[in-house]
């Protein structure tokens, strides 16, 4: 567990020293856009337009965004608690997902769509619980320039990775039911206007290559004890 707290340190850390190139975010987000509207994906505003005409609908929608963190922590505490069978196989998806995920940051910083999709109302800036200027200063620590991929998403993805794991064998139809938590977050960063569609697919793609990165882990160190 320190190990793992290590690792969430240093990626925080590295994490924000990468968002700090506003000129090649904003370039990039304007691709991604483009590619976008040549695929018919481009529902970022009109989702965060639909938002903003349900108003019961906001402090819900923020709460969530904000508070993903404890499904994190709660997941990881009762895999580790109930779970032992599967903890290192999601531990070491989780410490992937943090290693893989860094350099795509580095390489590719990428505005969100509240901050270069004219029209896009920033939502968490207006009702956020963490106080209004929260979700836009550079100065706390965050990363507001690494919108691909989501990592709202992402975790939330291990999230249900993780009891997916942990229930299949047991309780199929609750292992299913894990999997709404990372819908109702991807719908939660498009409409507040915090991702794009295909950094949403990012996500699903470093979730899926992170599993790789793991399985293909434990066959080399299997050979290695074969060896031994």
């Amino acid at each position: 567990m320190a190990g793992l707290l290590l690792v969430i340190f240093l990626f925080s850390r590295l994490h924000a020293a990468a968002g700090k190139d506003v000129a090649a975010a904003t370039a990039n987000a304007l691709a991604l856009q483009a590619i976008e509207r040549a695929v018919h994906l481009d529902i970022a505003l009109r989702a965060n337009q639909w938002l903003t005409e349900h108003p019961a609908l906001i402090q819900p929608a923020v709460y969530y965004y904000r508070l993903y963190y404890l499904a994190i922590i709660g997941v990881l505490v009762w895999v580790f608690v109930r779970h032992a069978d599967v903890y290192v196989k999601v531990r070491r998806t989780l410490v992937a997902m943090t290693v893989l995920v860094l350099p795509v940051f580095w390489a590719l910083p990428m505005s969100p769509p509240r901050f270069a999709l004219p029209g896009v109302v920033d939502i968490i800036a207006a009702h956020d619980i963490l106080g209004g200027h929260a979700s836009r200063e550079i100065e706390n620590g965050r990363n507001l320039y690494s919108a691909m991929p989501s990592m709202h998403v992402g975790w939330s993805l291990w999230c249900a990775y993780a009891v997916w794991c942990a229930l299949r064998g047991s309780h199929p139809r609750w292992a299913l039911l894990s999997w709404i938590f990372p819908l109702g977050m991807a719908a939660v960063v498009l409409v507040t206007g915090n991702h794009y569609v295909l950094d949403i697919a990012g996500s699903l793609v470093l979730l899926v290559a992170s599993i790789a990165v793991v399985s293909a882990w434990g066959h080399l160190a299997e050979r290695r004890r074969a060896r031994g």
